[in-house]
């Protein structure tokens, strides 16, 4: 009799340029979608709501978003297929569909009505690795990090005991998913509940096992945004219900994160919490950009400040007078909105207009960006280059040392 493992053909799909249909737009498609973006897949998906991350994939052009229901015809010319709408109804149709058309197709919530079945999957240096436990999806997961493991440290152990109930404060890095620590890695990959926002590497939610239960708090700048006191209750809530919870946020949990302030929440309702470092992308964007916030005989000194309020708002608590005086560097964190006021406040209290800055879009990611200009010119260039959150800004003589500025 042939099990439902020996049912499976293991296979690498090169999608790229190819027409790939998406169909839901809930967390599922938030976990799948971004590998095959990486793959240089044409994703389209079709759903008539998205959570924020997969709206914002859509609002910077990595997808097409077509706001309405699937219907019938929707697969034509598509290479592969996706069904994750919330609907097990029109799930079974587009899977109908996919096998008329001969499209390989997965179904999210019934594996084993689909054609095609996702992996367990993880990469390592180059080495993409896939594990099918014939719908056993715990198993697969538990052997893709043990395998894992294996290749980073040479020890394994598949039957490591679940973390007891609690939440782990994970910083993901700046937004390679090869960022994030080993410790903030093997916590993800026991998790039963996942809460995460824009910020945090997506590729790491491909990762997780369909029992994890995702939870989108995405705060897009300028936009819709999950309120910090209900991010805050819900992770008391899941962990006090048994769950191990991982807040899986961008950069370092303590840097501009409000990392603390749900760590406070949590250890006043008496919920254990460990707390794993991130590289922050303060650092990390300009360094992927080749751009070093000190450097021997240029700049002693770096300051790293939240632009999310003007110069001049009455909750601001930066000292732009003082920053002006500086001699070193200045890195500019969520300031794109507000570039102008900065750079005029920075001039005005003494600033050289032809001070050097580089502006570092999507740093670390396959849509890295860099704008080189001066302080009396930046706000022109990052309109003009269209420049969107998040980026990181760095002002100071560091901004023009790129090698190829040596030759």
């Amino acid at each position: 009799m042939t099990s439902q493992t020996e049912r499976h053909y293991f296979a690498g799909l090169d999608l790229a340029g190819r027409r790939v249909v998406v169909v839901g737009a809930g967390t599922v498609a938030q976990r799948r979608v971004p590998r095959l973006i990486n793959a240089g897949a044409r994703v389209e998906v079709i759903s008539p709501e998205a959570t924020p991350a997969v709206e914002a994939m859509a609002d910077a052009d990595e997808l097409v978003w077509h706001r309405r229901p699937y219907a019938d015809g929707d697969l034509g010319s598509a290479w592969y297929a996706v069904a994750c709408a919330s609907s097990g109804a029109v799930n079974a149709e587009v899977v109908a569909e996919a096998e008329r058309r001969q499209v390989f197709c997965v179904r999210a919530d019934d594996a084993s009505k689909g054609t095609a079945v996702t992996p367990a999957v993880a990469e390592h240096e180059g080495i993409l690795l896939g594990v099918l436990a014939g719908g056993e999806h715990r198993r697969s997961a538990a052997v893709r990090d043990a395998l894992i493991e294996t290749l980073r440290t040479g020890q394994v152990d598949e039957h490591a005991e679940p973390p007891a109930p609690g939440v782990a404060l994970v910083g993901g890095g700046p937004g390679d998913p090869d960022l994030i620590t080993v410790r903030g890695r093997q916590l993800l990959g026991r998790a039963d509940v996942v809460i995460t926002d824009r910020l945090a590497p997506r590729e790491l939610l491909e990762e997780l096992g369909p029992h994890v239960e995702v939870v989108d708090a995405s705060k897009i700048p300028y936009g819709r945004a999950a309120n910090q006191d209900v991010i805050n209750s819900m992770l008391v809530e899941y962990a006090t219900a048994g769950k191990f919870v991982v807040r899986l946020k961008g950069g370092d949990p303590f840097v501009f994160g409000r990392g603390f302030e749900e760590l406070l929440a949590c250890a006043d309702a008496g919920i254990a919490v460990t707390t794993v470092p991130g590289i922050t992308s303060p650092f990390a964007a300009p360094a992927a950009a080749d751009v070093p916030v000190t450097h021997r005989g240029v700049a002693h000194e770096v300051v790293v400040v939240s632009g999310h309020v003007g110069p001049h708002d009455e909750q601001s608590l930066v000292d732009w007078p003082a920053l002006a005086r500086l001699r070193g560097t200045l890195v500019l964190m969520m300031a794109v909105k507000r570039i102008d006021e900065f750079a005029t406040v920075l001039l005005e209290h003494g600033r050289d207009p032809e001070t050097p800055v580089a502006v570092i879009q999507d740093g670390t990611t396959q849509g890295q960006a860099t704008v080189r200009s001066t302080l009396t010119e930046v706000a022109e260039a990052v309109r003009a280059s269209d420049v969107r959150p998040p980026a990181v800004i760095v002002i100071g003589p560091v901004a023009e040392l790129a090698p190829e500025n040596r030759r």
